[in-house]
């Protein structure tokens, strides 16, 4: 039985059109800034989220993390959402590199307010840290894909603005946010001090992210990269993929939003699954069981023994994420397997 692999699009794997891209990449050194398709992509998406520069980057991890170093100083304080990457996923790397504290504000899906913003915004004290800034994460990720509204985004760059904070967008999902809605990448940037957009999730590459700011910003940001070990020779290979993507996988994102929306209808056919689904529905499926008194873990394993493979959160909520290696027939498979997997268990319980 092949697996269907629900766990994260971190799981896709190079298609044969892209692999033929990276074959054939015309490369030099990425440190010299002498590779031209590593250029070439990294020109592309300063363009289309209209920033002045772009640098390549082995992760957004990374990004994330250079874009602290670069926004902030040892001591300070950055605010984001509770359940952001940057706060549960980087290993502390804002505290433990940066030496910045993470003021988390707690939020249903991952979106908070301009006015939850300002009361998260130290007044300024000689004993407090000094909020420095704000990151926030687009498409929300371990709150399960929700897109920020366009004026609600605004309102908090211009509230941390207002303060004199810097402002981040970890874009890991960026692509997925503007395929849902329609909005250009550029309308969710403006404004925005940097940010950053992945290719190893949804547009299906090995590796890789690209991180965008001002001239001023991508000064500091590449010497960040340097000490961090993120620099690179022949880096065009990987770019390729990134620019392969980038003519090929944007528009394909809508097919995993479908194939979401479908996973979500055809499991809430059964009373067994509880849905927190966003409008609009991206690439991200959180949801919880009821009435089957089993916990997640056993859940997970008996969903992988019968090939579905689903990511089992930390509050005890179960995750699906669609993607490039994932088809509609698939979709409708692992539906039916859990499904089927629910009622046995409803009924060993009864």
């Amino acid at each position: 039985m092949k697996l269907i692999d629900l766990y994260s699009d971190t799981q896709t794997v190079p298609t044969e059109g892209m692999r033929v891209a990276m074959a054939t990449a015309k490369v030099g050194d990425e440190q010299m800034d002498g590779d031209p398709t590593t250029r070439e992509l990294c020109i592309r998406v300063a363009e289309q989220l209209d920033f002045e520069a772009a640098v390549f980057m082995p992760s957004g991890t990374m990004c994330n993390l250079v874009a602290t170093l670069v926004h902030t100083r040892p001591g300070d304080e950055l605010i984001a959402d509770a359940q952001s990457h940057i706060c549960t996923t980087e290993g502390a790397g804002a505290a433990a590199i940066a030496g910045v504290a993470i003021n988390p504000i707690p939020t249903r899906n991952g979106i908070f307010t301009a006015d939850e913003c300002r009361a998260a915004i130290r007044e300024p004290s000689r004993t407090a840290p000094r909020s420095a800034m704000i990151s926030i994460e687009q498409t929300t990720n371990f709150s399960g894909g929700a897109v920020w509204p366009i004026d609600v985004l605004h309102g908090v760059r211009d509230a941390a603005l207002d303060a004199g904070l810097r402002t981040h967008i970890d874009g890991a999902r960026l692509f997925n946010a503007s395929a849902a809605t329609g909005v250009p990448l550029k309308a969710y940037t403006d404004g925005w001090d940097s940010a950053w957009v992945d290719f190893s999730k949804a547009m299906g590459c090995p590796f890789g992210a690209v991180l965008c700011g001002d001239a001023r910003f991508m000064r500091d940001a590449w010497t960040w990269k340097y000490r961090l070990g993120g620099a690179m020779r022949q880096s065009g290979i990987v770019a390729a993929a990134a620019l392969y993507a980038l003519d090929h996988h944007v528009t394909r994102l809508a097919d995993d939003h479908a194939n979401a929306a479908l996973f979500i209808r055809l499991l809430a056919s059964e009373p067994y699954f509880v849905f927190e689904a966003p409008n609009p529905i991206t690439n991200l499926v959180l949801f919880r069981l009821q009435g089957l008194h089993v916990n997640t873990v056993t859940f997970v394993e008996h969903a992988l023994q019968r090939g579905v493979r689903l990511r089992k959160l930390s509050d005890g909520r179960l995750r699906a994420t669609t993607h490039l290696d994932v088809t509609r027939d698939q979709v409708v498979a692992a539906a039916g397997i859990l499904n089927d997997l629910a009622r046995e268990l409803a009924a060993d319980a009864s």
